[in-house]
């Protein structure tokens, strides 16, 4: 079990939940200000995506992750950031032409995923560490070993805290690899993601053979989807782990009840202090991880 608990809210995501419900926020002012409310909440760490203002679907603008970042770096509050650098990697084929293209692929190499990580210099971005058959259909993420490497390669020199997001333990494996390999430095940081189709199905069973194949002196986040995202928190502290809430993964507080993430923030803080355990200010987050703190100068206007 853990008793010091980080805890992160992921605050939009880049899935189609804006139509789902109107606390999903889309704009810069809007993500930032969620992203300040979670932490006022209890939030150790918010982790970021961009969306497109017009399409509301996930972006790579970097002029919005820039807004986003110097809106809570001029806050009241001082989270550990965390920015996705997972964008870039989605590929729809035809399934009946499978060297045809559709309307949704964004499929860059792997440093073309990271310019707004090269700006702004986060506390921690994400590595997808692997290609998953993501959700029915024909959309596949599309993270190759070659590309993870390289990207891992930059990320280490630019002084960022990988987090690695495991999806299958198959990912886990290659994940162990980098480590391996000094592609990573230490303590590494996994992110267990749970329940997403089709990837590692939300079993605790699953979760605690996916903790017994981390690496020594691994610090591990867990969440799972959906209903399942709260219960989830307490499963990954007993699991000895952190813990993720948020609408990018999770809509609702409870059945038919929809959430902000400062109300989904609240509740984990709640679970996660009724279990025994304490959460994580932002500095004693970056002391667990070990995080280099850099702070790019950040000027423009708002958006």
């Amino acid at each position: 079990m853990n008793r010091k608990v980080i805890l992160t809210c992921a605050v939009t995501g880049a899935g189609d939940t804006t139509g789902r419900s109107e606390h999903v926020p889309v704009s810069p002012e809007e993500i930032a200000n969620d992203a300040i409310a979670a932490a006022r909440a209890g939030a150790s760490v918010v982790h970021i995506h961009v969306r497109d203002l017009e399409t509301k679907q996930g972006s790579r603008e970097v002029a919005y992750y820039r807004e986003v970042v110097r809106r809570i770096r001029a806050s009241d509050v001082d989270p550990v950031i965390n920015l996705t650098a997972g964008m870039g990697g989605d590929l729809v084929i035809d399934p009946q032409d499978p060297l045809t293209t559709m309307p949704g692929t964004d499929l860059v190499n792997a440093l073309d995923r990271l310019p707004h990580v090269e700006e702004l210099l986060p506390e921690i971005c994400t590595i997808d560490c692997g290609s998953l058959n993501f959700g029915d259909g024909s959309n596949l993420y599309v993270s190759t070993p070659d590309m993870l490497r390289e990207g891992s390669k930059r990320i280490q020199t630019l002084g960022v805290r990988p987090e690695l997001e495991i999806f299958d333990t198959g990912n886990l494996w290659f994940a162990n690899v980098l480590v391996e390999e000094g592609l990573i430095d230490g303590p590494p940081l996994y992110q267990l993601c749970m329940g997403i189709p089709y990837g590692a199905p939300a079993d605790p069973g699953l979760l605690a053979a996916m903790v017994n194949m981390l690496p020594k002196g691994a610090q591990f986040t867990s969440f799972a989807i959906g209903a399942n995202q709260l219960p989830w928190v307490a499963h990954s502290v007993l699991a000895g782990g952190h813990a993720r809430v948020g609408l990018e993964d999770n809509l609702y507080l409870s059945k038919g009840v929809k959430a902000t993430n400062a109300d989904l923030t609240a509740r984990a803080v709640e679970i996660i202090t009724s279990l025994g355990s304490s959460v994580a200010t932002p500095d004693e987050a970056r002391e667990i991880l070990d995080l280099r703190v850099q702070t790019p100068t950040i000027t423009g206007d708002d958006l």
